[in-house]
């Protein structure tokens, strides 16, 4: 699981039927920092994420497609959790 931003969504008129209804995003992977630290990833939104918002992705394919209750669906990435806050201790 990795943290992302929430940089944009998709509109696809013709995908896959297991994915209809779907809400499709594209995610920034961020360090701890909130700053980008890799690509831009298609996911498909479990929680209602919006554009902007810091989330939780899920990277695993078989487990991003059983989390969206679409086992056999053609998913490799899945948003699963908005998130609040992220803290760090640095003291050790």
């Amino acid at each position: 699981m990795r943290l992302a931003r929430v940089v944009g969504s998709v509109v696809a008129t013709r995908k896959n039927p297991g994915l209809d209804g779907a809400k499709l995003m594209l995610t920034q992977t961020v360090g701890c920092d909130g700053e980008p630290a890799g690509g831009v990833q298609l996911a498909v939104d479990a929680v209602g994420a919006g554009v902007g918002e810091l989330v939780l992705l899920l990277l695993e394919g078989r487990a991003a497609g059983s989390v969206l209750g679409r086992r056999g669906v053609p998913v490799d990435a899945a948003i699963v959790g908005i998130v609040d806050a992220v803290g760090m201790d640095r003291s050790g």
